[in-house]
């Protein structure tokens, strides 16, 4: 093949890496340029199961520096990709050259025309766009699974779609318009009325290619077929070709190739779509059939009857669903043999309408060949379990994977009325290479179907199935008329598939496309397009075995948006990727590399971790990624810090009265502790010393008893409030003494548990390690509320949400105590004490932060159900996310909350409120700092406006 692009793979080493970083420090500043271990390993890795490791890793902050990125880059002749989320499944987000993070700096919106037109920047997520559009009954038309996790630039350089949109509402059908850097410097603005004649004016000889490209496809008969029928399909398989069939002008016509481009055209800087309507009504149903041909044959009539999905789950999907104890009964209680299943939803405005539609579809669907009967739920919990059955299968089938192999979730389209039988051939495929434990699921209604197969890849054999099996499959695919992909984008993986689904004519558009954009290469080269035959065996990712959260991660990176530190330094993702990088030195005797990876990983993947467990709630395969820096900070402590953590078990209630009394004595000169513990940190680890902050209040009050003999329940007030007091700009009493007086008030009398004042909930162990202080802490704590809860008969309230779920694991922790049952106390209040409590001073706007153990407690509804019953206008922050004060955290390395809650603290800035609240003490401290406005527990508002 001649005219190609050369040096796909510029080499970036030695006196090449310092030529590039030297112009990009150049271009960009020393601190937004990173040649560091940790920052190039750690972004190394995305969802896919390729890995490369940058030489660079370069962080712009706007449009303008992302093309300061690319002059460096071409000065340099260094290629460069682009990454945002990560999630990408097919390989377009790594690369060894220049990476490019446009996550960080880059989460700008504007929602405009009421929510009928929303303006993104790359960096924003899907999640976080519907997040702001919900109010106004809008969203984005792409519906990825990944929604909370993927960003909008990379929905746009995917094409992505999802379970509901089809081709209807996906990228390409709803974008309005885009802002675009190209690699030679021109900004493309499709929105604007002269776009056209701009690109025309700045970049000549790329407007006259887009209309000789233009003109070639149309004149060729052949290439007008083979793009209609592809792209009536859901394909994200090369470049966008129907851009030049479906637009005129250049300008629109090359905003249209952007998408699905990959990076490898230019920088997407913003993207204006236009939204779809949420519909309030929804009923959902599934369908069982007795085999997929069944189930894909019924496809049509049910997408005739409007249906807005029509999920499929093949047998062995079911067979793993059916393991899942919160499974639908209709699936927990079948006997699998080959049956499959389609998930299907109807919506609505209309809540009598949606009634008289389910009623039809009943009647219309009566004769549909279903293996047993089936119905339309409305009901909130029913319509969730049978969803869980469909989402929960990547997490079911990925984190029961064997250890050392990777996760592959690939996808395919073909006509839907060519799906039953190519599925059939699909599991034959599988059975023939001898894949085991493989499914099939996906988007019937589209013919789009996601298979799943673990593969070892430094194993040579099994490198050469994945080849022979990847052969077939491609052969398999493409004889049914069908595309290699559909949602995930060619990446790649695909990359050298290209030219047998479109034939050489198209192929050389798109490679002539490429050489006009970016006639040096230099974005993201090796994605989209390969004239090297098995490039998509190159650079394939291994899983050494390293430790039980590390081995299940599947790198998709689902976690890193819930993350505090994710601004910071470290991600869930990038700390457990980083480990396994660390495994993989010592294992083929890099010893250099595993010493700086090692020392830089101390504070960027264990001391500004906050052990929150928010990537748990995130994660699909259930990994906490603070249980393994718990056990890092463990074995780093040694026996003297045990011993020590050990010992201020037995003298806490001490411990935390001198700590409150230096708090308040500091307040009488702060500046005197500010520069004491700033010398101190000079000269020791700042994870020892903790930094004193004049905006810290005052001390607390001493933990009381109340041996209340009618008591309904045991108060467990928590030794946080004896070390911080209130905020004395709320005029609050602090919420231990604020839940007592509600409590009084409402004729639910408390007691406490004796020796309240040296007990705690052992969160201060657990976080930092401490095993034999935990210990020792929980043998005090768990017999003390076992015999204040009469074994168990009263249920344990507790004030801070942190220290109600320490109290939660603890209880766990050890079967002698299951009979204990510990409540959050807002949760409590909530259930027995709003009804009882008639508000007298209202409050007219709250600001409501929860925090990430109301999140794991699952009683964040009830605070903001107490904070309704005093306020009339009640806001919970759209970008709210744990604080990361975590404890002490936020006094050792206050660097932490501040990256945390910035994004929080400036959507609350944007607006006054009368009362800011949460319910944990240093989670309220934390926001104080972020925002200058004072929180208090929500307790302590719901006392003073029921007084």
């Amino acid at each position: 093949m001649t005219g190609r692009i050369e040096g796909q793979r510029a080499e970036v080493t030695g006196h090449g890496a310092r030529a590039v970083v030297t112009e990009l420090e150049r271009e960009l500043g020393a601190d937004r340029v990173s040649t560091r271990a940790l920052d190039r390993h750690a972004l190394a890795h995305d969802a896919s199961h390729y890995l490369l490791v940058p030489a660079v890793v370069a962080r712009p902050e706007d449009a303008d520096q992302v093309a300061a990125v690319m002059r460096a880059c071409d000065r340099a002749g260094t290629p460069l990709t682009f990454r945002a989320g990560g999630t990408s499944l097919s390989g377009q987000a790594v690369t060894d050259g220049v990476l490019v993070d446009v996550r960080r700096h880059f989460r700008g919106m504007e929602v405009l025309d009421d929510g009928a037109r929303v303006r993104v920047q790359p960096g924003t997520t899907v999640a976080a766009v519907n997040a702001r559009l919900r109010p106004l009954g809008r969203r984005l038309g792409p519906d990825p699974a990944s929604e909370f996790a993927c960003t909008v630039g990379g929905v746009v350089a995917n094409n992505s779609s999802g379970m509901q949109c089809g081709t209807e509402l996906n990228t390409y059908a709803t974008l309005e318009s885009l802002v675009a850097v190209l690699p030679t410097g021109v900004v493309l603005d499709s929105g604007l009325a002269d776009a056209d004649e701009r690109l025309r004016h700045d970049a000549p000889e790329l407007h006259a290619g887009l209309l000789r490209l233009r003109d070639r496809v149309r004149g060729d008969a052949g290439s007008v077929r083979t793009v209609r029928r592809l792209f009536a399909l859901k394909n994200t398989m090369g470049y966008g070709v129907n851009a030049f069939l479906d637009f005129d002008d250049p300008a629109q016509i090359l905003a249209h190739l952007m998408i699905g481009s990959e990076g490898t055209l230019g920088f997407i800087a913003s993207a204006t779509f236009r939204t779809v309507p949420v519909r309030s009504q929804v009923a959902t149903g599934l369908l069982l059939f007795d085999d997929v041909v069944r189930a894909t044959s019924a496809v049509p009539r049910i997408v005739e009857a409007g249906t807005a999905t029509a999920e499929l789950l093949d047998a062995a999907s079911l067979r793993v669903s059916a393991l899942d104890p919160l499974a639908p009964a209709a699936i927990r209680d079948l006997d699998v043999v080959d049956h499959a299943a389609l998930l299907v939803e109807w919506q609505d405005d209309d809540a009598e309408q949606l009634t008289g539609t389910v009623a039809q579809v009943r009647r219309s669907l009566a004769d549909l060949p279903v293996s047993s009967p089936w119905t339309l739920t409305q009901d909130p919990g029913e319509r969730a379990a049978l969803w869980r059955a469909r989402k929960a299968l990547y997490s079911a089938v990925a984190g029961a994977r064997p250890q050392g192999t990777n996760a592959l979730l690939e996808d395919v389209v073909v006509a839907v009325d060519r799906l039953g039988e190519t599925i059939l051939e699909l599991t034959r495929l599988f059975e023939g290479h001898a894949y085991e434990d493989s499914v099939i699921f996906g988007h019937a209604r589209d013919g789009n179907v996601h298979f799943m197969l673990n593969e070892e890849f430094d194993d040579p054999a099994r490198l050469d199935r994945y080849q022979a099996f990847t052969e077939d499959m491609v052969q398999l695919v493409l004889a049914a008329g069908g595309s290699l992909k559909a949602e995930h984008g060619t990446g790649r993986i695909m990359a050298p598939f290209v030219r047998r689904q479109y034939g050489d004519e198209l192929y050389e558009v798109m490679w002539e496309l490429k050489r006009l954009v970016d006639p040096r290469g230099l974005l993201n080269p090796g994605a989209v397009l390969s004239d090297e035959p098995t490039s998509y065996l190159a650079h394939l990712k291994t899983a050494p075995r390293v430790e039980e959260e590390v081995d299940r991660c599947v790198e998709c990176g689902f976690c890193e948006p819930v993350c505090p530190s994710r601004d910071l330094t470290t991600t869930p993702r990038q700390r457990i990727v980083l480990r396994r990088e660390l495994a993989a030195a010592r294992q083929r005797g890099d010893e250099a590399l595993a010493a700086e990876l090692a020392e830089q990983y101390e504070y960027d993947g264990t001391d500004t971790c906050a052990v929150d467990g928010m990537c748990l709630t995130a994660c699909p395969v259930r990994i906490n990624t603070g249980d393994l820096t718990r056990r890092l900070r463990a074995e780093a402590s040694g026996p003297v810090g045990e011993a020590a953590w050990r010992t201020a078990a037995t003298v806490w209630g001490a411990g935390t009265t001198v700590a409150s009394a230096a708090l308040t004595a500091s307040r009488l000169a702060p500046r005197v502790p500010e520069a004491l513990t700033a010398l101190a940190r000079r000269a020791a680890d700042h994870d020892a010393v903790p930094a004193y902050d004049r905006r810290l209040p005052r001390g607390g009050r001493r933990r009381t008893a109340d041996r209340a003999d009618d008591a309904v329940a045991v108060h467990f007030a928590p030794c946080v409030g004896t070390m911080f007091g209130p905020e004395r700009a709320t005029g609050g009493v602090g919420p231990e003494q604020a839940l007592r007086t509600l409590a009084a008030r409402a004729g639910m009398p408390l007691r406490t548990p004796e020796g309240l004042a040296g007990l705690c909930c052992g969160t201060p162990w657990k976080s930092k390690g401490r095993t034999s202080g935990y210990a020792a802490m929980a043998a005090r704590v768990l017999p003390a509320l076992w015999a204040a809860t009469e074994e168990g008969r009263l249920p344990v309230v507790c004030e801070a949400a942190s220290c109600a779920e320490g109290l939660v694991q603890m209880v766990g922790r050890d079967p002698a105590y299951a009979g204990l049952r510990v409540v959050d106390a807002t949760a409590w209040a909530a259930e027995h004490l709003l009804d009882r409590l008639p508000v007298t001073d209202p409050v007219g706007s709250v600001v409501v932060h929860p925090t990430c153990s109301s999140t794991h407690l699952g009683t964040t509804d009830a605070l903001v159900a107490v904070a309704r019953h005093v306020g009339g206008d009640v806001s919970v922050p759209v970008d709210w996310g744990c604080c990361g004060f975590a404890g002490d955290r936020g006094m050792l390395h206050p660097e932490l909350t501040a990256a945390a809650t910035a994004p929080e603290a400036t959507e609350v800035g944007a607006k006054a409120y009368d009362a800011y609240v949460s319910n944990n003490r240093t989670c309220e401290i934390g926001m104080t700092r972020a925002t200058g406005q004072p929180y208090q527990h929500v307790l302590e508002l719901l006392e003073r406006a029921t007084r």
